[in-house]
């Protein structure tokens, strides 16, 4: 798995955060946690996927960059939403994926 190096989380996540992403790696289901990742199809801006297909082999190992995690679907969709406002706020566009990048260059991540 490839995590972004400054993920974004969403407020219910955030206090639980450390034991989530240990889970994450190990590979234990959880319920109600959902990843946001780069869409894999290229054009799309993200996916929302349920953690638990995590415990899909094949998916574990093709799974874009996670870019946030959220407790819920909503707190998900809050976080995608945040994070395209945030893109437009500073680049005045919508090219999330370049964003992103730059974001972790200036940040030396």
């Amino acid at each position: 798995m490839k995590w972004y190096g400054k993920l974004y989380v969403g407020p219910e996540a955030a206090k639980k955060q450390s034991k989530i992403i240990w889970k994450l790696k190990c590979g234990a289901g959880m319920l109600n946690i959902y990843l946001v990742t780069l869409a894999s199809n290229g054009k799309d801006l993200f996916d929302i996927l349920p953690s638990h297909l995590l415990k899909q082999k094949a998916l574990r190992r093709n799974l874009p960059m996670i870019v946030g995690i959220a407790v819920g679907y909503e707190e998900a969709v809050d976080l995608v939403v945040g994070i395209v406002e945030e893109t437009i706020r500073k680049t005045g566009g919508t090219d999330v994926r370049q964003y992103l990048k730059d974001k972790l260059e200036k940040e030396g991540l």
